[in-house]
């Protein structure tokens, strides 16, 4: 066998800890449908792919290795520090990589899961490793108001990350916004302003709403602890402006209602990657035409792709879903300019005038 081989064979165990998916119990629990005796579960589709299932698809990959990290040469902007640190009352957003923005909204900095590790991984020494660095270092950024966690899979709940932030100065006051269920992983970090909500829950403050909304997905941090955390994606609102972060999903009828409660929305954070193959991926995360449809259904003015060009988690190219969006957009008659793509580092202003 070869090296390779035997790297891939040795990472199995690593990668189920990651993503090993069982069928989900059903439950006759009379709470909110979401809801089970035992933790939480979709309710459009709950099915997932059986252990025998996940085993034929990682091991697949002995025999057809995906091209590694250093194969890809993403470019990656030097972001303009002075313009994070004092937006001078605009709204920006930059794309620090995977599904990691720095937004500034409304006078507020919030980050949407901070990942600035080398590998999205239970442990450092294997497991996917970043293709990009991070667009901006943790250290180059202001003091943030608001962290958004969407789900507690790794490479979107990275330990490391959360402790730095807490422990960073003013981070004593920087508020964690996190799903039902993760709540207490937090505490026993010693982070102590953390905001828990269910599906539609909301939580207000000093001109901003907060809003839990619901997506198509699963939970699990480790073998033995599936769908004990709920997964959520998050509407931020002022008085004139409105985002939503999808945080990682796949298509269900949640978007239309999304949409009609809380939209339209100024922007849209929506994950484009990571949804090969498609017999394992369909029900959890959307392939580029499936997050079209999602822009079109929340009636998003401009979006933005995340989850994609970061780590390579799944079968596809990483640099092939841009080309599928690109693809999607014209088959739905829409702009190039209404769901966009940016470079690792990259900002764009929000607005002019700011709020």
């Amino acid at each position: 066998m070869s090296f390779g081989r035997t790297v891939s064979f040795i990472m199995v165990p690593v990668m189920i800890a990651l993503f090993a998916a069982c069928t989900t119990t059903h439950s006759s629990h009379a709470g909110p449908p979401h809801h089970t005796e035992s933790g939480f579960r979709n309710i459009y589709n709950n099915e997932h792919p059986g252990f025998v299932d996940f085993l034929r698809w990682r091991l697949s990959r002995l025999w057809n290795p995906l091209p590694g990290p250093d194969d890809y040469a993403f470019p990656r902007q030097n972001a303009d520090l002075s313009l994070l640190k004092n937006p001078r009352g605009q709204d920006t957003l930059t794309w620090i990589g995977h599904a990691t923005l720095f937004l500034t909204i409304g006078g507020k900095s919030i980050i949407t899961d901070p990942h600035f590790s080398e590998r999205a991984s239970p442990v450092q020494w294997a497991g996917p490793r970043r293709v990009v660095p991070p667009g901006v270092s943790l250290d180059d950024l202001p003091p943030i108001d608001c962290v958004l966690i969407s789900h507690d899979h790794y490479d979107s709940l990275d330990a490391d990350s959360i402790t730095r932030i807490a422990e960073r100065p003013g981070g004593d006051k920087t508020i964690f916004f996190v799903p039902l269920g993760l709540k207490s992983w937090l505490t026993e970090r010693g982070i102590e302003r953390v905001v828990e909500r269910d599906w539609w829950e909301e939580y207000r403050t000093e001109g901003h709403c907060i809003t839990a909304v619901p997506l198509q997905h699963w939970s699990k941090r480790s073998i033995f602890h599936q769908n004990k955390s709920l997964w959520t994606g998050w509407v931020v609102t002022t008085d004139i402006f409105r985002f939503f972060f999808c945080g990682d999903t796949g298509y269900c009828p949640h978007f239309n209602e999304i949409g009609e409660r809380l939209g339209p929305f100024d922007l849209s954070a929506i994950p484009i990657g990571a949804y090969e193959p498609r017999w394992f991926m369909k029900n959890h995360h959307v392939n580029p035409d499936e997050a079209v449809q999602i822009h079109k259904d929340v009636r998003s003015r401009l979006s933005v792709a995340i989850h994609w060009g970061t780590f390579i988690l799944t079968d596809e190219p990483l640099d092939e879903p841009p080309r599928r969006l690109s693809e999607a957009l014209a088959v739905h008659g829409l702009s190039p300019e209404s769901f966009i793509t940016l470079t690792h580092g990259e900002t764009i202003i929000l607005n002019k005038g700011g709020n």
